[in-house]
């Protein structure tokens, strides 16, 4: 077998994230996963504008710094070279967070790009009903986890009499992340005394919450994370408003059936394929939950979210931007 060294690269590109150890949250994972792709599939990563490259894909972390150069250099960058195509990721939204900043500064970036990529759908929507142009140059790429560590291999349906192990995580300890609904489901079940259902929260709460059932997890990533997942049978997200999130990622490529709440943004795109909504019964879903696991389940492993069909839909993007 005659192994290829890639003497020349396919093409460079420059992505204002750089990757960084241990987890920093969703784009953090993303930049890491691409950097890693694009690199075995023989390109050139760069996360500077020193030398000029083939194309630019710009994200962002928020507010604050965070990212090794913006859309001002970009568009300084273009000024001089008109050719070099810009692609403008977005995974964010002032509703998420409270903030009133974020969509204008997304606005703003966006100025400079040639192509957006939304993470779901529903934040396409969003800012599409607020400032961006529906008619431009745009694409959905559902965010995907790393394979190596999140995957279905070694899980298992619950055996008979077995409880159901449902399970959420979060490094955020904010509200937001949906941990009123994670409380009734604690309280549900120590109140039914239900052996049918258990409760995992992995990661940060808020410190007035004290489970009465739920079993706890110091916060994880990585192999300890997806050792956690794989151990259990359903996951619960019901953190609001979320652009596409990959905690819940995380779960479905375990072949953890979703259960969602019907404010979770992208996160329904993710349900209404893999899972169930939260209804106001609570043990009406939770029963209606059990009953259908093995179908969801099987329905899950035919199409899962995968961090490698995320990162080949970028390849084939910026390959697209480069030629077009």
């Amino acid at each position: 077998m005659i192994s290829q060294i890639f003497t020349t690269p396919v093409a460079t590109v420059a992505m204002n994230l750089q990757p960084r150890g241990g987890s920093w949250g969703g784009a953090n994972q993303w930049t890491t996963q691409l950097s890693r792709w694009l690199r075995y599939h023989g390109w050139n990563v760069r996360y500077d504008l020193k030398k000029t490259p083939d194309v630019v894909l710009m994200t962002h972390t928020g507010l604050s710094a965070g990212t090794t150069f913006g859309a001002k250099e970009v568009a300084d960058l273009k000024k001089r070279y008109p050719h070099v195509p810009c692609v403008h990721r977005i995974n964010d939204n002032d509703l998420r967070k409270n903030s009133s900043e974020m969509d204008q500064f997304l606005a703003e970036s966006n100025r400079v790009a040639d192509h957006t990529v939304f993470v779901s759908k529903w934040l396409r929507d969003h800012h599409g009903a607020k400032w961006f142009d529906l008619a431009k140059s745009h694409s959905v790429i559902t965010p995907g986890a790393d394979p190596r560590f999140f995957h279905p291999i070694g899980t298992f349906l619950p055996a008979p009499g077995e409880a159901v192990r449902l399970v959420t995580h979060h490094w955020s300890d904010n509200w937001n992340k949906g941990f009123d609904v994670y409380q009734q489901i604690d309280e549900w079940i120590s109140k039914t005394d239900s052996n049918k259902f258990e409760l995992w929260i992995i990661g940060r709460w808020p410190k007035e919450i004290q489970w009465k059932i739920a079993r706890t997890f110091a916060a994880a990533s990585g192999a300890k994370l997806a050792e956690l997942l794989q151990q259990c049978h359903g996951y619960v997200s019901a953190s609001r408003y979320e652009p596409g999130a990959m905690h819940v990622a995380e779960g479905l490529q375990c072949g953890l059936p979703l259960l969602y709440h019907r404010d979770t943004g992208g996160t329904v795109e993710q349900g209404l394929r893999y899972g169930m909504e939260i209804g106001n019964d609570l043990g009406e879903t939770l029963g209606c939950f059990l009953e259908q696991l093995p179908q969801l389940r099987a329905k899950l492993l035919v199409d899962p979210p995968s961090g490698s069909k995320m990162s080949l839909e970028y390849l084939q993007l910026l390959q697209r931007m480069i030629v077009s």
